[in-house]
């Protein structure tokens, strides 16, 4: 037995079209729920509103952030990351608050996507991770990381000094200190001095790291860790520091282990227990 075919139909036998706009509102909550998903726990677009990473990134500008990458490596210096100032960094810029609910939706909405920015999000670049010294300046004028210089002309805003405010910090464990590129107008870890951590900001309050603009089109690039930041006096550094720890948690487990094989061997009838 063959199955009618109960397609809706109008009197002249052809078919109704209006499933499609009932069909409708359920495509779009599907596809904005699947684009939350995404943007939470995948990338996120985010709004640019200041000057405070010109040129690297200007005011409209739309950047996609990757918040999985810090889950399969460390966060590095010259990472662009995405951070939340919530409770402890006032913004660079006034947003205004919604004047209804009606309002406050659609700014979710707008911040959720890229559209508008977000209140409390900041954008900058990383200049020290846990354990470095980071100061400024030195003869040159130049940022230092554990007294190797940082060449920014690739990135730094044309004609700004590298810093106006002279400084040097230890960054505590778990921080991380940020600067923008537009020195002359960037209200980033110098500013927070007096903070908790001396104004390096909890890794912790990291969103993700921006890898790309993608808006406007004739400004799309990648977001790449530039050269100076690879500098073999400034990894070999690190990596000997990071060497260290374990190596000297080793020595001091080893000398009380070989004490205690000494006292065993010292005693009448003992025997070496290697």
């Amino acid at each position: 037995m063959v199955a009618e075919d109960t397609k809706p139909t109008t009197k002249d036998g052809k078919e109704k079209k209006g499933s499609f706009w009932r069909e409708l509102p359920v495509l779009v909550v599907v596809a904005l729920v699947l684009a939350l998903i995404i943007k939470s726990f995948v990338i996120q677009a985010f709004y640019i509103p200041s000057e405070s990473m010109e040129n690297t990134l200007l005011v409209n500008d739309r950047v996609l952030v990757n918040k999985l990458v810090y889950h399969t490596r460390d966060i590095e210096r010259g990472d662009i990351v995405v951070f939340s100032g919530v409770d402890s960094w006032a913004s660079e810029v006034e947003v205004p608050e919604p004047s209804n609910p009606v309002a406050g939706f659609f700014r979710w909405v707008g911040t959720a996507f890229g559209v508008v920015p977000g209140e409390k999000d900041y954008i900058k670049r990383v200049i020290g991770v846990p354990g470095d010294t980071v100061k400024c300046c030195d003869a040159k004028g130049r940022v230092t990381v554990n007294g190797v210089p940082l060449d920014e002309k690739d990135y730094l805003y044309p004609d700004d000094q590298p810093s106006q405010k002279f400084f040097e910090i230890k960054v505590e464990k778990d921080r991380l200190w940020v600067m923008g590129d537009h020195r002359s107008v960037s209200l980033d870890s110098r500013s927070h001095q007096g903070d908790p951590g001396g104004g390096a900001i909890p890794k912790d309050k990291v969103v993700g790291r921006a890898f790309v603009v993608v808006w406007p089109f004739s400004r799309a690039t990648t977001l790449s860790i530039p050269d100076t930041f690879n500098q073999a006096t400034l990894k070999s550094i690190a990596t000997v520091g990071e060497a260290a720890s374990p190596l000297l948690l080793g020595f001091a487990g080893a000398f009380p282990l070989m004490a205690l094989r000494r006292r065993l061997r010292s005693r009448p009838g003992g025997s070496p227990t290697s």
